[in-house]
C-alpha cells in the first residue's frame, strides 16, 4: 500500500470513529437530550407541544420563564461604600430637579483607625442600609432614636441597620470627644 493510500485510509477510519462516537453519545443520551434554544422554533423532528403536556413553569414569580423569548435582566450588582466618602465637585441643578446624594441600602464601612470623624457630619441611606463602625468597644456607640435602628456589637465592630425612615444621630466617642453623625434614612 502506498503512503498516500495509507493516509486516505487512516483519514476515513478517523472520520468513521468520530461518527461512531457521536452516534453512541446521541444514542446514550436519547434523541430528546438536545433541545432547541428558547428563541428558535422547534425543528421538524420534534412534535409540537400540546397544552396538556406542557409542564407548569417553575422558578421565581418575579422572573419570566426561560422559554418566553424575553431577555432576562441580570440582578443589580450590590454596592458598598468604604471609608471616608469621596468629595465631588458641585453640580448644577437641572430643570428636572436637584440630584440626590442619598445612597441606597448599602453597607457603609467606617474604620475608625483610618477615618477623620471631624470631616464626617452627615450621611443619607435608604431603609435597610448598615453603618458598620470598626475598631470600637462594646456599648460606646449610641443612637438618639433606637426605634429606627437595629444595633449589634461583635468583636470590635458595631453594625447599625436602619430599619425605618427618619433622622438618627449616631454618637461615637473618640479621643475624649464625642462625634455625632446625623444619618437621614429614606
Amino acid at each position: 500500500m502506498s503512503p498516500a493510500a495509507r493516509r486516505r485510509a487512516l483519514r476515513r477510519l478517523r472520520t468513521g470513529v468520530v461518527a461512531l462516537v457521536a452516534a453512541v453519545v446521541v444514542a446514550a443520551c436519547g434523541a430528546d437530550a438536545v433541545a432547541p434554544l428558547p428563541v428558535q422554533p422547534p425543528g421538524p423532528s420534534s412534535p409540537p407541544p400540546t397544552p396538556s403536556a406542557t409542564p407548569a413553569p417553575t422558578g421565581s414569580p418575579s422572573r419570566p420563564p426561560p422559554t418566553s423569548g424575553r431577555p432576562i435582566a441580570a440582578p443589580p450588582a450590590p454596592t458598598t461604600a468604604r471609608g471616608t466618602p469621596q468629595r465631588t465637585a458641585p453640580t448644577s441643578t437641572t430643570p428636572t430637579g436637584p440630584t440626590t446624594s442619598c445612597q441606597g441600602a448599602v453597607r457603609y464601612d467606617l474604620p475608625l483607625a483610618e477615618t477623620e470623624l471631624e470631616l464626617l457630619r452627615s450621611l443619607c441611606f435608604a431603609t435597610g442600609a448598615v453603618l458598620r463602625i470598626q475598631g470600637i468597644g462594646p456599648g460606646l456607640v449610641t443612637v438618639d432614636r433606637p426605634e429606627l435602628v437595629s444595633q449589634q456589637y461583635e468583636a470590635g465592630v458595631v453594625d447599625i441597620r436602619f430599619v425605618r425612615p427618619g433622622t438618627v444621630d449616631v454618637t461615637i466617642p473618640q479621643q475624649d470627644r464625642s462625634h455625632t453623625i446625623t444619618v437621614v434614612v429614606r
